[in-house]
């Protein structure tokens, strides 16, 4: 097969299964998801990230360097400063809607639904 003619598909029996099973492992730690969450609104460097996320600069830059191996996350270089950002919009559409499928988790009205009702 061509792999110019490879299409990212949704079947179950895809080529990207194993690699999809790879992202959510990488997504599987809280620290992750809220680094994620975090870098939804924008760039950050590391010690501001570890402010956000409640850990230390050396912790949150462990997971960052794991994230960057992963694509989920780059940097630019800001004089000393090392400035991480999303990747693409897909990390950040994960952890949403994995927070989404925990607010329905909970029963009754999730707030993602109420907020949707309110605008329509």
């Amino acid at each position: 097969m061509n792999a110019d003619k490879r299409v990212c598909s949704l079947d179950a029996d895809s080529q990207y299964v194993e690699l999809a099973v790879e992202v959510f492992s990488m997504l599987a730690d809280a620290t992750r998801v809220r680094i994620v969450l975090a870098l939804r609104k924008g760039e950050m460097a590391v010690g501001a990230l570890a402010e956000v996320v409640g850990k230390s600069p050396a912790a949150v830059s462990q997971h960052l360097a794991k994230m960057r191996l992963a694509h989920m996350v780059s940097t630019r270089q800001d004089g000393t400063k090392v400035i991480y950002r999303l990747e693409n919009e897909h990390a950040r559409q994960l952890v949403a809607d994995a927070i989404y499928q925990a607010e329905h988790a909970l029963g009754g009205v999730p707030a993602h639904h109420r907020a949707d009702q309110a605008t329509a």
